[in-house]
């Protein structure tokens, strides 16, 4: 591997090549520049370490050559070179910045190689530091969200670029994918970042209670109505307001939210005044918005309105790669909580975390660390402590056999198996499935009481 990348300035055609031999003989990659503002030239193409500069040459001279470069190459380490009569110069120039000197004639190879190996190891610790820095702040910009994966890395581009903008933005995925934390990315990484970020979840309010909640509602506007209420585009003034399963908004609902989006005003619920605000709206959903139009149960102009820009969460079976980092961040918080010395995770455990498909996303995840912190008693989390679900004991029936299996039994099969991974809930199970919940109880009853082509073997026997 080369040492590191040298770019050596001097007006005088010998002494660049002398040094630039000694050099690529010890194993540097250098580049040679007769002045200063060649060697200016020379740098964005080149990006030295080192950079290793006479002072004394007309035109641009070493000094003037080091402050500017510290603009096209912030990282790269300068060693200045200088007459045995001028070594005040070269002192003023370390003072001023450079890494260190060397005095001309340069006798000693050694002792040349060895201050640019140093120079090299200084530039490589910059650049490793500013590289941390820059992930410590891409960090704190996204909050917890974690992804290593060029899938999120893409996201992450695509919400630094959508969020200083004023545009609507929809976020999708499937549920447990994080859509909250990336509309609070957005949010963060906007000019209202100090300004109000509020959340409504739309699927948790009766259609009456859902428009006072969001625009707010006069005394007496019904019953139990005993005062003034402000709802959730009045607080976000200035801010962000997400609109979290937007899709289960009722038509009747999603005419008044148009009529916002289209002019920034609304009138409270039982009342004439109208009420403007500056609110950003980011939306979220699980379902296939499209298709809702196509059925009759979301109006297509209001679709076009939220919809500016679109942000596709990618499911967590399609990025493996970082269920490792998520396991490790889960570890760390929920040690934490819980007060306990957890290093990691053991081979089995480990292997069997990135093998599961997880079907509830990052939130499954974050659940099953969670169980497995608690239940842990060592250094270290084992497979024992993770969910069946995720880590199946040898014991477990295993998923039916395909082909060779009925209907039927992959049926039972998929439903239990998903009501396990979601801890028993069955409207998570059914999201997950795409089948309703009363079609899953309806299965459990079923399953409870024995279909028939099991009461009819037990019968039989």
């Amino acid at each position: 591997m080369p040492r590191g990348r040298v770019l050596i300035v001097d007006d005088e055609a010998n002494a660049r090549t002398a040094l630039s031999e000694i050099l690529r003989e010890e194993g540097f990659i250098t580049e040679t520049a007769a002045d200063g503002f060649k060697a200016l030239g020379k740098i964005d193409e080149f990006h030295p370490d080192v950079i290793l500069s006479d002072l004394k040459m007309p035109g641009l001279d070493g000094l003037s050559l080091m402050e500017k470069s510290k603009e096209l190459a912030p990282d790269a380490v300068v060693i200045v070179m200088t007459a045995y009569g001028t070594i005040g110069s070269a002192v003023d120039a370390v003072k001023r910045g450079a890494e260190n000197y060397l005095t001309k004639p340069l006798d000693d190879a050694d002792a040349l190689v060895a201050i640019v190996a140093k120079g090299i190891e200084k530039s490589r610790l910059l650049q490793e530091t500013r590289r941390l820095r820059d992930r410590l702040r891409e960090r704190n910009a996204f909050g917890h969200i974690v992804g290593e994966h060029p899938s999120m890395r893409h996201l992450l581009e695509l919400v630094q670029q959508v969020a200083p903008s004023r545009a609507s933005v929809l976020i999708v995925g499937e549920s447990g994918t994080g859509k909250e934390l990336i509309a609070e990315a957005i949010h963060r990484n906007s000019p209202r970042a100090t300004k109000p970020f509020v959340r409504l979840n739309c699927a948790a309010l009766a259609e009456t209670l859902l428009e006072s909640e969001l625009f707010g509602h006069e005394r007496g506007a019904f019953t139990g109505a005993i005062g003034r209420r402000e709802g959730r585009f009045k607080q976000a003034d200035g801010g962000t307001l997400l609109l979290d399963e937007v899709s289960e908004i009722p038509l009747g609902l999603q005419v008044k939210l148009l009529r916002f989006l289209q002019t920034r005003e609304f009138e409270r619920v039982g009342g004439n005044e109208t009420v403007k605000v500056d609110v950003r709206v980011i939306a979220a959903t699980n379902r296939d918005l499209e298709e809702q139009i196509r059925l009759g149960r979301f109006r297509e102009d209001l679709y076009y309105r939220l919809n500016v820009v679109t942000l596709a969460i990618p499911p967590l079976r399609d990025r493996p790669s970082d269920v490792t980092a998520l396991a490790t961040f889960f570890l760390r918080k929920y040690a934490q909580e819980n007060g306990k010395r957890i290093e990691g995770f053991d081979e089995e455990a480990l292997a069997a975390l990135v093998g599961y498909r997880w079907p509830g996303n990052v939130r499954e995840l974050e659940n099953a660390i969670e169980r497995a912190v608690v239940l842990g008693n060592g250094a270290l989390i084992e497979r024992r402590h993770l969910p069946t679900s995720v880590a199946p004991s040898e014991d477990k029936k295993r998923a039916p056999h395909v082909p060779g299996a009925t209907i039927q039994e992959l049926e039972k099969w998929a439903i239990l198996e998903t009501l396990e991974a979601v801890g028993g809930s069955t409207s998570k199970a059914a999201t997950v499935l795409g089948i309703s919940p009363r079609k899953i109880q309806y299965k459990l009853h079923e399953y409870e009481d024995g279909a028939p082509g099991e009461r009819r073997a037990r019968a039989d026997d």
